[in-house]
C-alpha cells in the first residue's frame, strides 16, 4: 500500500455518482495502516485541457474499463481536508453517472487499479449510513448535498 498525502496546491477533481437502488458506488480510503478511513465516489483529477466531462468519461474508462453517460445537473463543492496531519484543498465536481446494462450491477465488490497503479476497492454503500461514526463519505459536504438534492426533486 501507497502512503498518499494531499498534493500542496488546490486540484480540481469530477467525481462520478453511480448509484445501484439507494446505493452510491464509492471507493474506500485507506489510513497509513491500512484501515478505511471513509470513502468517496470515483473519478479523479482533471489534464489540463480537459473539462470536468471529459475527465469523467476517462477515469472511468482507465479504472472500470466501462464508458459511462453523464446524466443530470453536476453539483460542485469546494472541500478543504485534513489526511495524516495534512492539508489538501480540492475543488470537485460530481455528477450522475450511468453504466452500461451490462456493467458491474451483479457485483457488490469492485477492484481496479487507480492511475498510479494501486489496487483499490469500490463498494456499494447507502450515503445516509455514512458519517455516523464509522465510515465517512468524501468529499466533506457530499451527504449534506445528496439529501438536499433528494428534497428537491
Amino acid at each position: 500500500m501507497n502512503v498518499w498525502r494531499p498534493q500542496q496546491n488546490i486540484q480540481f477533481k469530477a467525481l462520478g455518482l453511480v448509484w445501484r437502488d439507494a446505493c452510491l458506488l464509492a471507493s474506500e480510503i485507506y489510513q497509513d495502516d491500512g484501515s478505511v478511513k471513509g470513502v468517496r465516489p470515483l473519478g479523479g483529477r482533471l489534464e489540463f485541457g480537459e473539462t470536468w466531462h471529459d475527465a469523467l468519461l476517462r477515469e472511468f474508462e482507465e479504472e472500470l474499463q466501462v464508458r459511462v453517460e453523464v446524466v443530470g445537473k453536476p453539483l460542485f463543492l469546494e472541500n478543504i481536508y485534513s489526511h495524516q496531519g495534512m492539508v489538501g484543498h480540492e475543488i470537485v465536481v460530481l455528477s450522475d453517472v450511468l453504466f452500461p446494462d451490462t456493467a458491474y450491477h451483479q457485483q457488490d465488490v469492485i477492484e481496479y487499479l487507480d492511475d498510479n497503479g494501486e489496487r483499490c476497492r469500490a463498494r456499494w454503500f447507502n450515503p445516509e449510513n455514512l458519517d455516523c461514526g464509522g465510515l465517512e463519505l468524501y468529499p466533506h459536504g457530499l451527504k449534506r448535498a445528496l439529501a438536499e438534492r433528494r428534497r428537491n426533486f
